[in-house]
């Protein structure tokens, strides 16, 4: 039978005295988490456990006895080793260290065997005894304590755990009796305390002033943004703002989504509720940092624009950029009502929708011409959301880019009708000259019979469709394209928004920094392996992988672009479907 035995490697060196730490159950293992120095009285030894029991929920114990020998302590070993008697357990560990020696030397009393060694008077017999016992062959498994209580084994298990599923393996129980017995490492050589103890904290307590004077002062701070964001939801629930044009438009202008979603997110930073796990501080982590980074990019851009009055040439460029694009347009229609590519079109209709199209460019220009005077005073203003972090200035721009831009989503959107009216009339004659027909109810085509007036009329109209349907395909193929070009462009913006809000910057800055702290697994190496000792391992933390922390730390986002495939993609703009470059908000994506 093997006993693993993990032993820190900072008591490798510690002074003689009891190695207090847990059995692992189901497992032939054992933690040792400290170690309790010689002298101390056995009864508030007992206390002192107990109490540290009842403040981590660890079933802590007194595993054994740990001997370094010094000089004037000789008789320290057989000390120790009586000690098992005050200390009842199944098993007790005595281990041992020799001068000019890397390994230990351990040897396992088992209940009976102490009993039996108690009642022997004779140290001839007691050895004769002992070398008869069958020996428990004992591998020691050297760990680092710091990084091993604040790594994060993964995958994660949160919640309670069901009785009915396998029990958590020996690693990830090892890895939880470190974590949760914080309280045992908090005695440090400066207390006053009877007794004294090695650990990764012996030598002081680690902290962080700035880090305790951010938890006193996040306090009032989230007293104040909770109060604030109370006041802000009391104003959005006014019943103005419940109207379906409001609330139509809330859901589909960037901007008021990303509101939404700060908000949400504000509500998660502000909550008086500590992290309940694992999971829900990389959570709130993450939310904070990309949070403070939104932010400080913001205020990058805000000192680019109001530096050098680059406001005002953006104000001077706009017009004469929209003037552009109307002539190109108006250029653009000028050879669709021609011959376009030698193509021979229908006049009629050529001429009708050209003009159409006209008529609506001179009026868009009007438009731009007669907001120009705004336009300086509205990018000014705009351009103060960017404190409120990059996200909001992206946002805006997107919803500024979707306004200037809402002339050629109507041209896509009348040739897109015109092209789905006639692809779906010319498909239902095409069923007709088939004896089918398309059943409403039952979702499916069915044969049926028609009369030859019917045939006659359906011959007629499937001519007529099939020889506009080059020219409305024309029209409907050229502003596609000019809508393609906007949405790809509001699609890099949403993507960068979307990447701001998920992308985890605290774990990715915890993998690239301290990467023990996100443990994927172990690994082990022989540290010594000496004649006459047990066999020692040195277990080494296995950091998760960069694509992994990724997946699993990314804040879910309320997507505003389309997630359909390309096969999708492709079959609506053959059948003349509208794109749209948004989703619903409420539909969450991971």
């Amino acid at each position: 039978m093997v006993l693993k035995v993990f032993f820190p490697q900072c008591c490798n060196r510690a002074d003689s005295g009891l190695l207090v730490g847990r059995w692992i159950p189901g497992h032939d293992s054992a933690v040792v988490l400290t170690v309790i120095h010689y002298p101390f009285i056995p009864g508030q030894v007992k206390q002192y456990v107990q109490q540290m029991q009842a403040q981590s929920k660890v079933e802590l114990s007194v595993l054994g006895s740990w001997s370094l020998p010094k000089e004037g302590q000789e008789g320290m070993e057989s000390f120790l080793r009586d000690l098992s008697t005050i200390f009842p357990q199944e098993r007790w560990l005595q281990i041992s260290r020799e001068i000019g020696k890397t390994g230990f030397i351990c040897q396992v009393l088992n209940r009976d065997q102490k009993e039996e060694e108690k009642e022997e008077k004779e140290e001839e017999e007691e050895e004769e005894k002992e070398e008869e016992e069958e020996e428990e062959k004992v591998i020691f498994v050297h760990y680092e304590q710091r990084k091993v209580m604040l790594s994060q084994l993964h995958p994660i298990q949160n919640g309670v755990p069901d009785p009915q599923a396998d029990p958590p393996s020996e690693l990830r129980q090892m890895f939880q009796t470190v974590a949760h017995s914080g309280p045992l490492f908090f005695m440090d050589k400066y207390d006053d305390g009877p007794l004294k103890s090695t650990h990764w904290q012996s030598e002081g307590r680690e902290a962080s002033i700035i880090v305790e004077l951010l938890k006193q002062a996040s306090v009032p701070l989230c007293l104040l943004i909770s109060w604030l964001l109370s006041m802000w939801t009391c104003f959005c629930n006014l019943r103005i703002f419940s109207l379906s044009p409001l609330r139509f438009l809330s859901t589909k202008l960037s901007t008021c989504v990303q509101l939404s979603y700060r908000t949400e997110h504000m509500r998660t930073l502000s909550s008086p509720k500590t992290a309940a796990g694992h999971t829900q501080f990389m959570r709130k982590a993450n939310i904070l940092v990309s949070f403070l980074v939104d932010v400080a990019l913001g205020m990058l851009l805000i000192s680019w624009l109001y530096r050098d009055n680059h406001i005002t040439m953006l104000a001077n460029t706009l017009v004469p950029a929209a003037d552009h694009v109307a002539k190109e347009l108006d250029e653009l229609l000028q050879w669709l009502m021609g011959a376009p590519a030698g193509l021979k079109m229908n006049r009629a209709l050529d001429q009708v929708l050209g003009r159409f199209f006209l008529y609506h460019i001179h009026l868009w220009i009007s438009y731009i011409h007669l907001m120009s005077p705004f336009i300086e005073g509205i990018l000014w203003y705009g351009g103060l959301s960017a404190c409120f972090g990059l996200t909001f200035a992206l946002s805006l721009l997107s919803d500024m880019v979707a306004l200037l831009t809402f002339h050629i989503y109507c041209f896509y959107v009348y040739g897109a009708r015109l092209y789905c009216l006639k692809i779906y009339g010319l498909s239902s004659l095409w069923r007709l000259f088939r004896g089918k027909k398309w059943n409403v109810l039952r979702q499916r085509v069915d044969s049926c019979s028609y009369d030859m007036d019917q045939l006659f009329i359906g011959t007629l109209l499937f001519t007529i469709l099939l020889f506009l349907l080059p020219t409305t395909a024309l029209y409907y193929l050229v502003f596609t394209l000019l809508r393609l070009v906007v949405v790809l462009f509001q699609g890099v913006l949403h993507l960068s928004v979307d990447f701001i809000n998920s992308f985890p910057l605290f774990a990715v800055g915890l993998r690239i920094c301290r990467p023990y702290r996100l443990a994927e697994g172990v690994k082990f190496r022989v540290l010594c392996e000496e004649p006459g000792t047990a066999l020692h391992l040195l277990m080494e933390i296995n950091p998760l992988k960069g694509n992994t922390v990724v997946q699993t730390y990314r804040t879910p986002t309320y997507s505003c672009y389309p997630k359909d495939s390309w096969a999708a993609l492709v079959k609506k703009l053959f059948v003349g479907e509208l794109i749209y470059p948004w989703r619903h908000k409420t539909t969450k994506t991971d």
